[in-house]
């Protein structure tokens, strides 16, 4: 597994490691190339997340001299180690240490499933 210990990912965005193609469906049936690059869905485990939407702070400009406070975020509702099934158009594909890797902001999210055994 690669260390993604120095990637920072921001906003609402999502690293997510995307789940090999496979050329069989569910029912076992095998799916031509064609058929595959018509998909417009894909899935895969969230590997990092952003810190979420940014609220913007209230400025008092006319007090200048007052500390500026940290920014808050509205948290996303995926979490590390969530399996994301995602619309295929608004991810974007990067390489990090020879590893395929999707960068997705959440609205593309479709669904989430969250198996609490597997982080435990």
């Amino acid at each position: 597994m690669v260390k993604t210990d120095k990637i920072i990912v921001v906003g609402d965005r999502l690293l997510i490691k995307p789940q090999e193609d496979s050329e069989k469906s569910h029912g076992g049936l095998y799916l031509p190339p064609s058929v595959a690059e018509k998909e417009k869905v894909q899935g895969g485990y969230i590997i990092k997340a952003g810190p979420g939407y940014p609220i913007p702070a209230a400025q008092d400009e006319d007090e200048p001299w007052k500390e500026k406070k940290a920014i808050k975020y509205i948290p996303l509702q995926a979490r590390e180690g969530d399996y994301a099934l995602f619309l295929k158009r608004d991810a974007i594909e990067i390489e990090f240490e020879k590893e395929k890797f999707l960068i997705v902001p959440q609205s593309s999210i479709l669904l989430l499933h969250r198996d609490e055994d597997l982080l435990s």
